[in-house]
């Protein structure tokens, strides 16, 4: 009996012990199941490189973890600093227009305070904000990354205290977890997105580098910019040469290249701090600020944010390259850095563009001086040849001493011919001693005399040409000390110009007067204006180089030798002006002070 009564006493006990050992096994499973969610999650990073992906598997396994009805992953928005859910299960659509402000909701206030909360009920919690009816309990976990808070996790369930504490540690466990994994695959991403933009740096910078022309390299720097920084448009504004403004040289939008025109003080906008400072400035909000440039795209794309940085060639800031978006939008430091680097890469393409520019230039004029040293060696050996015959030509038109009666017009032809041989041997002569100082041949001159003599040679060629000749001087003589062939053979050459720039005739004006110029010299000034069409665009600016022409028959050196001219007479060529209605030129001498 006794065997029989320890026996029942042991399986007593043993009955007894079973239920002390339930809590035991259920913790044990407990644990395992929190190893299992805990390796689920952090497996991830071995499952996907998408990061959206990885937080739809972390929803699900919240769901299924914690035995929730509905849940949510919300992140900040680092442009608009709100809330945003991001993935969801068991709530209505309509919970992806939810943007929730810091310290809003039950989830903003999660975000503001970095702490987890337990709500048994929360039709008796008002931060809640509904999403929907049949929710009754909530849990709330932040997702802290580095110290910051990035987001929050939401479990629900739809019966009232559904959660207790042991649910809500772990959560935050779990959150803990997922933001670990979300956090690498964002590095991940952000390492390859990196990598992608330099070698896009790379290769912009290869093409922009090989760009030589200017308006093509700068609308390269605008299309590469958008393309990098994924914005609206992109704009190059460039100083103007007073230095006072910024004008417009490339624009690129979702169409391609742009044709605008902007021209922006420097001193109303921010883009000219960003300048003068030499310092990038971002606006997070165009239509809250004084900026009033581009008011067609800010209005028409309803531009929001725009970065700008300056453009530095060698030291000196020559402009801003532009970045506008069409989206509330804070540039971070990556994008800033990226953005200045494109534009540093666009200042070195400029400056190699400059540079070749001048060694091109250097190289046509290398050509130029040898093809000018050519023809020198080439004049000298004709002026040699011609300086027998003149001889010749001279001698014998004295000989024949021809005298006509006073008031006979041949008595002047005669005259003029006379003169005209002398100045032939002197242009032989100085071809013949050139590079020798030639201030000796000098004199006192009458400029008015001057201009009349040069007129008159040319009375038959106005009538032929059908051209009308308007010829204003003032009473006073204008006393110059020049070379006298030299100044006929400038006049000459600018009122031949005039006559051939208007093959079917028209009118050529002719004005002599005088000023007083900036260093208070008081200089002659004689202006020759014709009515023809005017001077091509390309030749404007090198209109005064040598072998530089527009006629099929000139040799592109009456300009250029005349410019040289005056210059050694202390005076100088200009062209004023040109266009449809005609060509305006002017030179100038300084007169001739009395003692």
């Amino acid at each position: 009996m006794k065997d029989s009564v320890e026996g029942q006493r042991d399986w007593h006990c043993a009955e007894e012990n079973i239920p002390h050992a339930d809590p035991v096994l259920k913790t044990a499973q407990e644990d395992r199941s929190v190893l299992d969610s805990l390796y689920r999650i952090s497996s991830l990073v071995s499952q996907t490189e998408d990061p959206r992906e990885a937080l739809e598997l972390i929803i699900k396994n919240l769901l299924d973890s914690l035995g929730a009805t509905s849940a949510s992953i919300a992140l900040i928005n680092p442009d608009t600093n709100r809330l945003e859910i991001e993935v969801y299960r068991g709530l209505p659509k309509s919970s992806e227009e939810i943007k929730l402000a810091l310290g809003s909701g039950v989830t903003g206030w999660v975000a503001l305070h970095g702490q987890p909360v337990l709500i048994e009920d929360v039709r008796f919690d008002p931060r809640y904000i509904t999403l929907k009816q049949s929710i009754r309990s909530e849990m709330a976990a932040p997702m802290l990354l580095q110290g910051l808070t990035v987001g929050v996790v939401n479990v629900d369930s739809e019966q009232v205290a559904a959660f207790d504490e042991k649910d809500l540690k772990l959560l935050v466990l779990l959150t803990s977890e997922a933001t670990k994994v979300v956090g690498r695959l964002w590095l991940i991403n952000q390492l390859k997105e990196k990598a992608g933009q330099l070698q896009a740096l790379i290769s912009a910078g290869q093409q922009l580098v090989a760009t030589r022309d200017q308006p093509t390299l700068l609308q390269g720097i605008a299309r590469e910019a958008r393309r990098l920084m994924d914005c609206r448009y992109c704009a190059i504004m460039l100083l103007t040469p007073d230095g006072k403004s910024l004008k417009l040289h490339a624009m690129e939008g979702p169409e391609g290249e742009i044709d605008y025109q902007e021209v922006l003080d420097l001193e109303q906008s921010t883009i000219g701090v960003a300048l003068k400072r030499n310092k990038q400035i971002s606006v997070s909000d165009l239509a809250r600020t004084e900026e009033h440039h581009f008011i067609r795209f800010v209005q028409q794309d309803k531009l929001r944010s725009m970065l700008t940085t300056p453009i530095v060639v060698g030291k000196e800031v020559v402009g801003v390259l532009n970045a506008y978006t069409d989206i509330s939008r804070r540039f971070n430091n990556d994008e800033k850095r990226l953005f200045a680097t494109l534009a540093s890469l666009g200042g070195v393409a400029m400056e190699n563009s400059r540079l070749y520019a001048r060694v091109f230039a250097t190289e046509e004029s290398l050509r130029r001086n040898e093809r000018l040293t050519t023809l020198g060696l080439l004049a000298a050996e004709i002026a040699h040849e011609i300086r027998n015959p003149l001889t010749v030509i001279k001698l014998l038109f004295e000989a024949l001493d021809l005298q006509f009666p006073e008031g006979d017009p041949r008595q002047q032809d005669v005259s003029v011919i006379g003169e005209k041989i002398v100045q032939l041997e002197e242009i032989v002569s100085r071809v013949l001693n050139f590079g020798k100082s030639r201030s000796e041949m000098h004199a006192p001159q009458d400029l008015k005399k001057l201009v009349e003599d040069s007129l008159l040679l040319l009375r038959l060629k106005l009538e032929q040409s059908k051209v009308h000749l308007a010829y204003q001087t003032p009473k006073d003589p204008l006393m110059v000390e020049v070379h006298k062939g030299q100044i006929q053979q400038v006049i000459l050459n600018l009122v031949i110009n005039a006559v051939e720039a208007m093959p079917e005739g028209g009118v050529v004006s002719l004005t002599l007067d005088t000023f007083t110029a900036a260093d208070e010299r008081t200089l002659a000034r004689v202006t020759v204006k014709d009515s023809g069409g005017g001077i091509p665009d390309k030749m404007r600016p090198r209109i005064f180089e040598s072998f530089l022409t527009g006629k099929s028959q000139g040799t592109g050196l009456g300009l250029a030798i005349s410019r040289q001219i005056l210059k050694s007479h202390r005076g100088d060529l200009e062209l004023v002006q040109t266009g449809p209605e005609g060509t305006t030129f002017r030179f100038t001498l300084p007169l001739l002070q009395p003692h």
